[in-house]
Parts: structure tokens; sequence; C-alpha cells
């Protein structure tokens, strides 16, 4: 509900993985391990296009409708309810034992060793977007926290001047004008036509999902994958707790979040006009 796509996302990659109201890094948002449930859910909303709010005559009425954007909304809410289902009878509770037996200063390193894994995602995109700086900034990154940071493990560039940024496929389209579409509630979390399908072509930038058989690297891709899932949801405890409990339409506070901020981060990425490369590359 992204660990990211590597997170809005409100970002959300839970995180907007659990539908709280501020995504996390797309790090934390983005595993491979939900890709085949998108490319399910998608081919589920090709069959079932007529589940379709119907379009309000009323001049007020349509006009919240088309801000709201969610032509999809009964089915939407159908896979925002049993996702909220699962999460409160499976995510959240291994999220809560993660943050009773895991301290905090290994959550972290964690967190980091995920933001770090999801670097070459970023810089492919930032690539992609035609950002020189910004992909340089994550190469370094990327370079710095896998050599001296121990895998990730230590923010050693943060530290250097390089903090994390987010890309992802999504907002990589989003630069180049391509429009959301209508907005979508999918199994990992809020997202669109558009960021549907940047998670898809997020998944195959990811160097991860290529590891080679053997060695072990198969069964650490699946740790890691689960790992992100559980660790993106811990840093978002409270914030889904006090939304359930306070918001008079959870549903509809999650879905304007992430509008919000998914509009937010495209115009950061398109305003930063940044053309030269890091200090480091002279």
């Amino acid at each position: 509900m992204n660990s990211g796509r590597n997170g809005a996302r409100l970002r959300p990659r839970s995180q907007a993985h659990t539908g709280q109201t501020r995504v996390g890094s797309s790090a934390q948002r983005r595993f491979s391990s939900r890709g085949s449930v998108l490319v399910a859910t998608l081919v589920a909303l090709t069959g079932c296009s007529a589940i379709k709010a119907p379009v309000p005559k009323d001049p007020d009425a349509l006009e919240e409708y088309k801000q709201a954007n969610d032509p999809y909304e009964p089915l939407n809410r159908k896979v925002y309810n049993l996702t909220m289902t699962v999460d409160h009878w499976v995510l959240r509770p291994a999220a809560k034992a993660y943050v009773w037996a895991v301290p905090r200063p290994v959550r972290n390193s964690l967190g980091n060793m995920i933001t770090t894994m999801n670097e070459p995602s970023v810089f492919f995109n930032d690539v992609g977007a035609g950002k020189p700086r910004r992909a340089g900034d994550a190469f370094v990154r990327w370079c710095i926290n896998m050599s001296v940071g121990i895998g990730g493990l230590i923010d050693v560039a943060k530290m250097a001047g390089y903090p994390h940024h987010d890309n992802d496929a999504g907002m990589t389209l989003a630069n180049w004008g391509i429009p959301s579409g209508p907005y979508l509630f999918l199994p990992m979390g809020p997202s669109s036509f558009r960021d549907g399908i940047g998670y898809g072509i997020d998944q195959g930038l990811s160097p991860w999902n290529y590891v080679p058989r053997g060695y072990g690297l198969i069964s650490f891709n699946w740790a890691y994958n689960m790992m992100g899932v559980v660790h993106g949801r811990s840093t978002h405890l409270d914030e889904l707790d006090a939304l359930q409990r306070d918001a008079l339409d959870p549903y509809a506070t999650i879905r304007s979040a992430y509008q919000q901020q998914r509009k937010a981060q495209a115009e950061a990425i398109k305003n930063d006009n940044r053309a030269t490369v890091p200090a480091w590359y002279h």
C-alpha cells in the first residue's frame, strides 16, 4: 500500500503499501514479489471496466467527481477494504512484532540498506527524465554506500552531502507529460494508470530481479522483499492507526493525499534544472 520504487508516496511506496497518509520512499514501496499481483489486478480492472461511479449531472457534484479523478471508485473501494482487512490481520501485527523485536538502530540500518538497493532504479529514472545532476547524485550514493557504507547499512553518502531523493518510472513518465490517468487502488496501495505502468517498468530496472540462481541469492531476494514490506509498514504504524481512527472517510483521505504528493513530486523533478554533474565528477 511503496519500498521505493524504491516511497508520495500521501510514496503510497507504505507506506503506500498499506495506504497511509504519507507514502514512503520508492525503495520501501516497490518489491518484485508483488509484480504478479499488480498484473492480475490490472487485468481484473480491464474485465470490470463497467464497474464505474456514475457521472453526476449536478454541476457541483460533477466538479468534485472530476477533481477526485476516481471513476473506478466502487471497484477501488472494494480493493481498499480487502487490503485493509489483510493489513489488519497480517501486515500490521508483523510490523508491530518487528518494531518490538528489532532495536531502532538496527531498523534504521535495514531501512538504509533498502534505500541503497533501490538506487539503481532511481539512477535509471533520473537518466530517463533527462536530469544529469540527480542521476549523478544517485550514482555516487550507490558507490559510496555499497562500499564504505557496508552494503548500504550506513548512509555515508548522506553524511558526505548526497541525501537520497526518490524517483520512479511513474514520475519519469510524468516528467515527459504523460497524464496520470484515473486513480486506482491496487493491492500495494494507491496508484494510477500511469503509476501502475511505471511500477512494471521499475521492476525491469531493478538489478535484484535478475539475480542468478544458486549462491543463495534467490533466497536473499525473497528475504529482502519481505523485509522491505514489513519495514515499510512499521514506519507508519501510528499514522495509519490515527487515519483509520480519526478520518471521516479514510479512503478519500488517502486518495487526496496520494494525488497531491505525486503532483508535488512530479513538479519537483520537472523544476530541477541543474544541468551540471556533481562536483566529484570533475
